[in-house]
């Protein structure tokens, strides 16, 4: 006869309360799905510091003082993110939101600053910026003050990341409440890639101090997108049916510049006659069928702006986008002999720069035959550039290729390169930003 071994009673209902906690306000709330079972960190990954730098005890995920980063397996777009989460007496940590894995969250992603306020007032840190404080976009947006409990008591937290909107509710009030497209500040857009970022993990942020986590649970919002229709903030620059809006190619900048009105005109109306020959729709794309270099230019000019543009190519075409006149952001197929030559070199990167650096800084490009998005995000004469989602230049230099000695144009047209070979874009995007 088996004996049983009698449990403790209080033990038992104290067990059940934790995975109530941690699982039971998911199935509450419609939608929500737990990311902590309340017994381990299954679904987690530790990046960077030591692996017991955080670890679950009664319930609740802690950053111990050797914890740094903590991240979901799983990378997340839109959601709403709920929490709670307990300081001691000058803890200081954060969440990362659609962050990568690797290098700083707070840069390359963004950082939603968790921060015992009262020891900041004590001078724990020395004199911190308002972006620095709680429930703040680390660096780029201030938060309110004045939600946080005392230490050593739970607080409640709600983080909602929608598009660009960035909302942040602490102990039921709305402390931010941010238009990421607000950020116009070409340092800030220079620093902090990151925010240009649409999804990624979540994770916790340790900087060397002790705090408790529980009842983390996440509802995913879905996206509608339809073809060629612009998100908010956003012009669409091609219409999916016509031509509107754009141009075909005379000659450069600086032989543009130096023509007189009639010529300009003249040269314009024969340019704008072999675009129509040679550029054609296509089920809601733009596709070049000619065989020479008969780029197609928008009508208008920029100068800062972020360029979202769908593109993809055939084995060995070759094509690229010249922002602001200038060639160019390459797009080519890096996989297929001999147009890769094995340099195994993908598509972003600044071909032709020579002072500054040319390689993008991966490989992100798609099979051959599938769409492929570009997001490029130009302040001034610098770059950053995602291709489907990965950052492939980060805060580098456009060259004038046209006039070597001098920056990059401070406003030009956009292009889209025809080199002799068929390429599609689509669902071609742009927002100003303004220039300082």
């Amino acid at each position: 006869m088996l004996k049983m071994k009698r449990i403790n009673p209080f033990l038992a209902a104290l067990g059940a309360v934790f995975l109530l906690s941690a699982c039971g306000l998911a199935q509450r709330e419609p939608g929500f799905v737990s990311l902590f079972d309340g017994q381990t960190l299954q679904g987690w990954k530790h990046v960077g510091g030591p692996p017991d730098g955080y670890g679950v005890k009664d319930g609740v995920i802690y950053c111990s003082p050797k914890g740094r980063s903590l991240f979901t397996e799983q990378q997340f777009a839109d959601f709403i993110l709920r929490f709670e989460f307990k300081l001691e007496d000058g803890s200081n940590n954060g969440i990362g939101i659609r962050a990568p894995l690797e290098g700083d969250a707070a840069y390359l992603g963004m950082e939603i600053q968790i921060l015992e306020d009262a020891a900041a007032d004590r001078g724990k840190w020395g004199k911190l910026r308002a972006e620095q404080y709680h429930g703040s976009i680390y660096d780029l947006v201030a938060a309110k003050r004045g939600a946080l409990k005392p230490a050593g008591e739970w607080n409640t937290e709600e983080i909602i990341a929608q598009g660009r909107s960035i909302k942040v509710i602490v102990n039921g009030q709305t402390i931010v409440d941010a238009n990421l497209n607000d950020v116009t500040d070409p340092e800030k857009i220079r620093k902090h890639p990151g925010i240009f970022r649409e999804r990624g993990h979540i994770g916790f942020l340790g900087h060397g101090d002790y705090l408790e986590f529980r009842n983390i649970r996440i509802k995913e919002l879905p996206r509608t997108e339809r073809d060629n229709t612009a998100p908010t903030g956003f012009t669409a620059l091609f219409d999916g049916r016509t031509l509107n809006g754009w141009k075909g190619l005379v000659e450069n900048p600086k032989k543009r510049a130096a023509m007189s009105k009639e010529a300009l005109a003249a040269a314009q109306t024969q340019a704008d006659a072999l675009m129509r020959e040679h550029w054609q729709i296509e089920d809601g794309a733009l596709v070049y069928r000619g065989k020479g270099f008969d780029n197609l230019c928008t009508v208008k000019d920029y100068a800062n702006f972020e360029l979202v543009c769908d593109w993809k190519i055939e084995p060995k075409s070759d094509s690229g986008l010249y922002l602001r006149g200038s060639p160019q952001v390459q797009i080519w197929d890096p996989f297929t002999p001999p147009l890769s030559g094995g340099r195994e070199v993908g598509s972003g990167g600044l071909y032709n720069n020579q002072k500054h650096p040319a390689k993008p800084l991966q490989v992100a490009d798609k099979p051959i035959g599938e769409w492929n998005q570009f997001r490029i995000v130009m302040v001034g004469e610098k770059l950053h550039i995602f291709l489907n989602g990965e950052l492939v230049v980060r805060d580098t230099t456009l060259e004038n290729y046209w006039e070597r000695e001098k920056p990059v144009y401070a406003r030009e047209q956009i292009e889209l390169q025809a080199h002799t070979t068929p390429v599609w874009f689509k669902n071609i995007y742009l927002r100003e930003i303004p220039v300082p």
